[in-house]
């Protein structure tokens, strides 16, 4: 079972707690509070060409592009039928590094780098609806990678997503199709 802290986390005299929906190994979720973001010129310095990524939803793949020239492919969990992941053009507006995870029920929130923190140790948003937001993530549940298995978001193996982090700039294009 998850340890949540009984604290809650306050953001700017606000109360921030997106997260899961319901079970703890799902993907809707963003971080419960900004970590330290990924500067979009430290983010530059990993990535000299025009990049941009391309999630097969079918494939349950993304693919890593430089240049229009494919840099790597990794397997992905997507959204489970009822949560599907969103298709279509997005960019990506959030980079973090050990973000921690707030349960949207309970309040409590568990800190970025627990090893039962089900985001992992990098976050890579892509959409929101301004309360939930759908991203990359680690995930400790290594057998839903390559399953429609999320509540929306893109789980990745934590090598996966610690390989590709540094290859993201903020603002990168995602192009999310069937």
């Amino acid at each position: 079972m998850i340890k949540m802290l009984q604290q809650s986390v306050k953001l700017s005299g606000a109360m921030l707690v997106v997260g899961l929906l319901s079970h703890p190994q799902a993907s809707l979720a963003s971080p419960a509070m900004p970590p330290e973001p990924v500067t979009s010129a430290a983010a530059a310095s990993a990535v000299t060409a025009p990049s941009r990524l391309e999630l097969n939803l079918t494939r349950r793949q993304v693919t890593l592009f430089r240049d229009n020239k494919s840099v790597k492919t990794y397997p992905v969990a997507v959204g489970k039928p009822g949560w599907e992941t969103p298709i279509g053009n997005f960019k990506v507006g959030q980079a973090f590094v050990d973000p921690p995870w707030g349960n949207p029920f309970s309040g409590g929130v568990i800190p970025g780098g627990d090893p039962e923190n089900p985001l992992g140790r990098r976050w890579i948003g892509f959409w929101t609806d301004g309360k939930n937001s759908i991203g990359f993530h680690g995930t400790p549940n290594a057998e839903s990678v390559g399953k429609a298995a999320s509540h929306g978001c893109v789980r990745m193996h934590p090598k996966d997503i610690q390989e590709l982090f540094p290859q993201v700039q903020l603002g990168m294009l995602v192009i999310v199709k069937k």
